[in-house]
């Protein structure tokens, strides 16, 4: 495929440009008294344009691809999604002068589908999640497009080694702290692709850092960490929108995980009403997913009578869910009851056991 020069030029200039433009996130750390010597840290990837942690995956795409010579200057972009790297990717496309198409779930929370719209994009429904792959590459052949297929790409298109990437981010944040180093970090995985940065780049680094891996429930990723059979698949979807796939995705990689565990969707959500309370805003569910592992890592340190801290991150807004996840009456017909997990909760934040 031959592509102007130039053009590709400006586009990766363009993009550089809103890069220098934009300041890193922020590391939040929590207040819990009852982890004397235990740290919390939330790196809050929602400041970022689009909203979402899905803007550094966007943004690495865009310039894998372009870089690649898949894309020029009258390329439609056709992506498949939960909502999250879409609206992050037509954020991009609009930036390129590109169309975009983000081939959906039917059921995508309604407010993602508006920020893709007012990017410029456009939402392409499926009703089955699992349809999203064909669908995608079915379209960009038919358009003459590029499917930028993030599942694929994301753990190659990200420079693991450094160079400002999330976990480079992370440490740099972590200097000046009690315990600079992590004893964990904690990520729950969409397509895999920052956690196989964050592990690669603790090797690389040689640091005495754990990477634990969260999984929601109807996620085939953490069987797959024990099994290793690549065709596994889920009858069901993940009901924490953004992480958890009904396939093994190969951006997931396993041998950079040192420790897996499933998550209950029910202590998800709970843990991002009860984060509310603590930040004074709302966070989305797969932050809850996050941060109910960190709690468990950080309730058995103390059993043990270890001092560290614990990174972890707030994957995007939740205002983005007002009518599923902070919608009581959704959570109870599609979740369950969220209130014993709630008072677990509340006991973890006086006595630090969970």
């Amino acid at each position: 495929m031959c592509h102007d020069q130039q053009w590709i030029n400006h586009a990766i200039r363009t993009i550089e440009a809103d890069y220098q433009r934009s300041a890193d996130t922020h590391l939040i750390k929590l207040d819990l008294p009852s982890l004397n010597g235990i740290d919390i840290y939330l790196k809050d990837e929602s400041t970022h344009p689009t909203g979402s942690l899905k803007h550094r995956l966007a943004r690495s795409l865009f310039l894998y691809a372009l870089c690649n010579g898949w894309i020029g200057k009258d390329t439609p972009i056709i992506e498949s999604s939960s909502g999250s790297t879409a609206v992050s990717e037509a954020y991009f496309a609009r930036m390129l002068g590109l169309p975009f198409i983000a081939v959906v779930p039917r059921k995508t929370a309604r407010k993602k589908i508006e920020q893709i719209e007012f990017y410029g994009g456009r939402a392409h429904f499926v009703d089955s999640p699992g349809a999203i792959y064909d669908e995608s590459r079915r379209l960009a052949k038919e358009l003459g497009g590029h499917y930028m297929d993030q599942f694929t790409y994301a753990e190659r298109a990200t420079d693991w080694r450094g160079n400002n990437n999330i976990a480079n981010s992370i440490f740099e944040q972590m200097k000046l702290e009690a315990h600079p180093i992590p004893t964990w970090i904690v990520m729950s995985p969409g397509t895999g692709g920052t956690s196989a940065t964050i592990g690669r780049y603790i090797r690389y680094q040689m640091h005495a850092t754990s990477l634990c891996v969260v999984d929601p429930e109807n996620s085939v990723f953490h069987d797959y960490y024990k099994s290793r059979d690549p065709a596994l698949t889920s009858p069901a979807c993940s009901r924490i929108e953004g992480i958890g796939r009904p396939r093994v995705e190969p951006s997931f990689i396993p041998d950079v995980v040192d420790e897996m565990r499933t998550i209950p969707d029910a202590a998800s959500i709970a843990t991002v009403h009860w984060l509310e309370k603590l930040l004074g805003r709302k966070a989305g569910a797969s932050t809850g997913t996050n941060l109910y592992g960190v709690l468990q890592l950080a309730s058995e340190m103390k059993a043990r009578g270890e001092t560290g801290s614990i990174v972890t991150l707030l994957c995007d807004s939740g205002e983005r869910y007002l009518d599923t996840y902070f919608d009581t009456q959704w959570v109870r017909d599609n979740i369950g009851d969220i209130a014993p997990y709630l008072s677990q909760l509340e006991t973890f934040e006086q006595t630090g056991t969970l």
